[in-house]
């Protein structure tokens, strides 16, 4: 007997082509109503190409796109939603300057002949916040909100579209721990009412957590699915990247020197709390906590990028005053911020022109650039640290989270940076280029340097750090000694305020 019932989705030899790349090789995919399948793969593997022909972004050049059994075409973004398809996109898609509201039901606002609703709008919005368990006014303007909170604004309007299917790309990447267990919760909630989740994401403990299924994607195509009872860690990082992974950290033994810096009693409102660090040559200092903490607070007084009220910065015994981050990086401090493509890169310009821009005076006579000198020394960083780029003139725009992060790298390298604070520097890059990461943060405490890492993953945290300071509040409520037995559990316990049993 025949089973004639169709899966709710349905790709079939999904072919897509750019110039010079062949970014979808045939690709099959099934989706059951009802069911959370996890895809994943490393940054250029072609989840993103995918995820964008589902979502009405990009054409097949070949291959069959079915819901329910029915062909479907999408030549635009709308007739993917009027399909009952809805995508949460990495990068957030809201109006700074409209309220929460008003961005979710942006084009579906209920009115009467023409005006607005705005007290049902209200109400209805608050439902869906209730309903995640967000913590954010209706009437509140985006430009307000955290990276966490927007984050959410962007599950709610995913969800008022009442749609069948539900692709989150990376949609915890922002999020408090109490925050992804409502969201673990939420993604149970809608698989219950039949509607079909795809979970793209990074962190693994989450797929583990919530997939039925995942399917692995490389190079363009699908190299493997393991169902629910053969989601082992290792096993889906060794279908990623191709290779046997004997760790996920590379093991380095330190030797930390000498203090290089040290803030005393830095305080800053009650975002940051007569908070006292020191960073040694040679060491990687983890700084982590909650959502809130005031990590990335911290590290935006030891750049200059925020004044501080009260306490002290001292770099190799010189007290500081820094007025701007143009004072930190003449001292070697430097940072790499969470947010790389807003506040760490121009996404519009070169490649070659973001690692110039705080390199000019390297590069030119007076007052003008020697374009041949920069494009020769940052090729030298492309080569040392594996930058993929089709070109010097490529736009930082069109790179991987990756490959970003290595051309920020690269710039604060030809500083010959001191003290490099990183701020959840692996956020949104696949595990092979989060190894190519942690290799050259060991290199360069290697060659003396200090390193402040700023993580919300703790086993990032564990894995790295020699020493780590655990915030909650704008308050440092411990620090501890790296060991073999140090566990998550410890680490997560002191930043919601408890006592740590010896």
């Amino acid at each position: 007997m025949v089973d004639s019932r169709q899966p709710l989705l349905r790709l079939g030899s999904i072919h897509k082509r750019f110039p010079g790349v062949h970014a979808l090789k045939g690709i099959d995919f099934e989706l059951e109503a009802g069911e959370c399948v996890a895809l994943l793969g490393e940054n250029g593997a072609g989840k993103s190409t995918l995820i964008k022909v589902l979502g009405g972004a990009h054409q097949p050049d070949e291959g069959t796109l079915e819901i329910e059994g029915k062909f479907q075409e999408f030549l635009k973004p709308s007739d993917s939603l009027d399909a009952g398809i809805a995508i949460i996109y990495q990068e957030f898609n809201l109006v700074p300057g409209l309220s929460a509201a008003e961005n979710i039901f942006l084009g579906m606002e209920p009115n009467d002949f023409g005006w607005v609703r705005k007290g049902e709008q209200a109400e209805r919005t608050q439902e869906a916040f209730l309903r995640i368990g967000a913590n954010i006014q209706p009437e509140e303007l985006c430009e307000n909100l955290t990276i966490a909170e927007k984050q959410l604004v962007e599950i709610a309007k995913a969800l008022m579209r009442e749609a069948r299917i539900l692709i989150m790309d990376e949609p915890s990447a922002a999020l408090t721990q109490k925050e992804v267990e409502q969201l673990y919760l939420l993604v149970d909630d809608l698989k219950g009412k039949g509607i079909a989740v795809v979970y793209v994401s990074h962190r693994l403990e989450e797929v583990e957590r919530l997939a039925d299924r995942a399917v692995v994607m490389r190079d363009g195509e699908h190299v493997g699915e393991l169902c629910r009872n053969e989601l082992d860690r290792r096993k889906i990082i060794e279908l990623m990247v191709g290779r046997s992974m004997d760790q996920e950290f590379p093991e380095e033994e330190r030797k930390p020197g000498k203090v290089r810096l040290k803030a005393n009693g830095l305080t800053r409102g009650k975002k940051v709390r007569d908070v006292h660090l020191e960073i040694k040559a040679g060491e990687i200092l983890g700084l982590t906590g909650l959502v809130g903490a005031g990590r990335t607070e911290t590290a935006r007084l030891l750049f200059g990028a925020d004044k501080k009220e009260h306490g002290q910065i001292e770099l190799d015994g010189e007290i500081l005053e820094l007025k701007s981050p143009r004072d930190a990086i003449e001292k070697g401090i430097c940072l790499l911020t969470e947010d790389r493509k807003d506040q760490g890169l121009v996404l519009d310009l070169s490649i070659q022109d973001n690692f110039g821009l705080p390199n000019l005076t390297r590069f030119s006579d007076f007052g003008w650039i020697d374009q041949g000198r920069e494009r020769n020394s940052f090729l030298g960083y492309v080569s040392k640290i594996m930058i993929k780029i089709t070109g010097v003139e490529q736009l930082a725009a069109q790179l991987s989270g990756g490959n970003q992060q290595k051309v920020v790298l690269a710039k604060w390298l030809e500083r010959n940076a001191e003290i490099l604070i990183f701020d959840e520097p692996t956020r949104g890059i696949d595990v092979g280029a989060k190894y190519e990461i942690y290799q050259w943060m060991n290199q360069l405490v290697g060659e003396g340097k200090g390193i402040l890492m700023i993580s919300s993953e703790l086993p990032e945290v564990i894995g790295m750090s020699d020493r780590i300071l655990v915030m909650k509040e704008g308050e440092v409520m411990g620090e501890v000694q790296n060991h073999a037995g140090l566990t998550q559990e410890s680490l997560l316990a002191l930043a919601m305020g408890e006592k740590i049993k010896n």
